[in-house]
């Protein structure tokens, strides 16, 4: 699934079963790294100092959990469910560092619907096919199209 296959306004309840599912790619770069720690205030370094990240357990700088959660949250409002989701909750569990270079792969698959109109999505994040993150998100999703 892509983001020009989402229907105009998003997904809304009744469009969407179980298994549906949408990703994203993304690259990590020293830019990108640098905007998200401008944006959040995590000027950690850990992610912004080489000298200081080659010291660490990590032997090297890593981006910030959270600009990878980020990307999920990225297809949860631009692709699945889409425009007009509003997030209700996220579970996130860490498993690898991600480091510039990497090519992030954001997926979220609907695992349950609920006719209250909240939606469970398994979200994860992958470079190289093996799991950063992983969690769950609570979605409610509208029930019908608002109008032009």
């Amino acid at each position: 699934m892509s983001a020009s296959q989402t229907p105009q306004g998003g997904y809304i309840l009744d469009e969407l079963s179980v298994g549906m599912s949408a990703e994203l790619q993304v690259l990590i770069t020293h830019e990108r790294i640098m905007a998200f720690a401008d944006a959040s205030g995590d000027f950690n370094p850990l992610h912004i100092d080489e000298q200081f990240a080659n010291a660490s357990a990590y032997r090297g700088r890593v981006a910030h959990g959270l600009l990878s959660a980020s990307f999920v949250s990225a297809v949860v409002g631009t692709i699945l469910p889409g425009p007009g989701a509003i997030y209700l909750g996220q579970t996130l569990n860490f498993h690898k560092p991600v480091r510039i270079g990497d090519l992030v792969t954001a997926r979220v698959t609907v695992q349950s619907i609920d006719p209250s109109a909240r939606v469970i999505l398994k979200t994860e994040c992958l470079v190289q096919d093996e799991p950063v993150l992983e969690g769950e998100a609570t979605i409610r999703v509208p029930r019908r199209r608002r109008r032009a």
